[in-house]
C-alpha cells in the first residue's frame, strides 16, 4: 500500500513538472504606428500580423496606430496604455523624433523593451537622457538620394525643381530632404521651393498647385513620401503638365514608400520612381529585434539597417 502511494505521489509530481511550462506567459509585443490612413502603415500592420501568425507560440501581438501623422498626443497616450496593459516590448514608428522620447523613457523605466522603427528618434535628446533605443530601419538619406539620382538622369544643369517635405521634426523627413538636395546638387538642378505637406495627400496637392503657379518653369517635384507624390501628381495633371507634349514638357514626380497606388501611377507614366523600404517587413524586423532584446542578457542591442530599393517602371514590368 505504501509503495503504491509513493508511486502515485511521484506520478503526480512528474505531471506537475510537465505541465508547468505551458502556464508560462508569452511576452506581449505592442506595435505602435503612425497614421493607419496611410497605406504604408496599413501594409506594415498586415506584415506584423503575418509574422505573428507564423510565431504564435513565441509572443502575443497588439497593434495600434493614430488617425493622422500629427496626432502626437494620441501616440503618447497609446504608449502609456501599452505599458499599463503589461506590454513586454513596444515597437514604435514615432510620429515625431523628439516628442515621443519622454514617454518612451518612462516605458523603459517600467521595464519595457523599446525598439524604434521607420522614423529614427533624435540622437541628441536620447544622449541627454542617457537612453539607448535601437533603431531598426533603412537609411532614408541614401534611399532619397537614389530616387533623386534616378530623376537627375532626365534633368539638365539649371533645371528648376520643387520639394515636398515630410513633417520637419521627423528624422526621416530631414534625411530624405538631405538626400534629395544632394542628388539635385550633383546634377546642377535648382530647388526653387521646398515646403512641408506633413506627409499628407490633400495638403501636398494644395501646396504643389501653388508652387506650380509660382514657378511655371519647373521640371520636377520630389515628394518625401508617396501620399504627397500622389497629391503632387494630381496638381501636375490639373496644371496641364501631366503629359510630355503639354505646355513645355511633363513635370516629373518622384516619391518614397512604394504604395500600390504609386506603383499604378509609375506603370501609367504619371510618376517616375519611388523607394521601397519594405513596409511589409519593417515591423517584422522590429518585432524580431524586440524578442531578441528580451532574450539578451544586456537587454539592449545596437541599431540595425534594413533594405531600401529604387522602384521604377522597369522593376514593375
Amino acid at each position: 500500500m505504501r509503495i503504491r502511494w509513493l508511486g502515485l505521489l511521484i506520478a503526480a509530481l512528474l505531471s506537475v513538472g510537465c505541465t508547468e511550462p505551458q502556464g508560462v506567459a508569452k511576452p506581449q509585443v505592442a506595435l505602435v504606428m503612425k497614421s493607419l490612413a496611410n497605406e504604408f502603415f496599413a501594409t506594415m500592420a498586415d506584415g506584423a500580423r503575418a509574422h505573428h501568425k507564423a510565431h504564435k507560440d513565441q509572443y502575443d501581438l497588439v497593434i495600434n496606430g493614430i488617425k493622422d501623422e500629427r496626432d502626437l498626443a494620441r501616440q503618447v497616450a497609446l504608449v502609456e496604455e501599452m505599458v499599463a496593459g503589461g506590454a513586454s516590448a513596444i515597437v514604435i514608428a514615432p510620429a515625431d523624433s523628439k516628442a515621443l522620447i519622454p514617454v518612451l523613457a518612462k516605458a523603459i523605466e517600467a521595464g519595457v523593451v523599446v525598439v524604434n522603427i521607420d522614423n529614427k528618434l533624435d540622437e541628441t535628446v536620447l544622449a541627454e537622457r542617457n537612453l539607448k533605443i535601437p533603431f531598426v530601419g533603412p537609411d532614408n538619406r541614401v534611399g532619397a538620394r537614389t530616387v533623386g539620382e534616378y530623376l537627375a538622369k532626365a534633368l539638365q544643369p539649371g533645371d528648376e525643381v520643387l520639394v515636398l517635405e515630410g513633417t520637419r521634426t521627423s528624422f526621416n523627413a530631414q534625411q530624405r530632404l538631405l538626400g534629395f538636395q544632394e542628388a539635385m546638387a550633383e546634377v546642377g538642378a535648382i530647388i526653387v521651393d521646398s515646403q512641408s505637406a506633413n506627409w499628407e495627400m490633400a495638403p501636398a496637392n494644395t501646396i504643389a498647385t501653388a508652387m506650380l503657379g509660382a514657378h511655371p518653369g519647373v521640371r520636377a517635384i520630389l515628394a518625401a513620401n508617396d501620399n504627397m507624390a500622389l497629391g503632387a501628381m494630381a496638381a501636375v495633371r490639373a496644371s496641364g503638365r501631366g503629359e510630355q507634349e503639354a505646355n513645355g514638357g511633363q513635370v516629373l514626380v518622384v516619391g518614397f514608400d512604394n504604395i500600390s497606388a504609386v506603383q499604378d501611377a509609375i506603370r501609367a507614366g504619371q510618376i517616375l520612381a519611388t523607394a521601397d523600404q519594405h513596409a511589409d517587413q519593417l515591423a517584422s524586423y522590429g518585432i524580431d529585434y524586440a524578442l531578441a532584446s528580451l532574450r539578451s542578457a544586456s537587454g539592449t542591442l545596437g541599431d540595425k539597417e534594413t533594405p531600401v530599393d529604387l522602384i521604377t517602371a522597369e522593376q514593375l514590368r
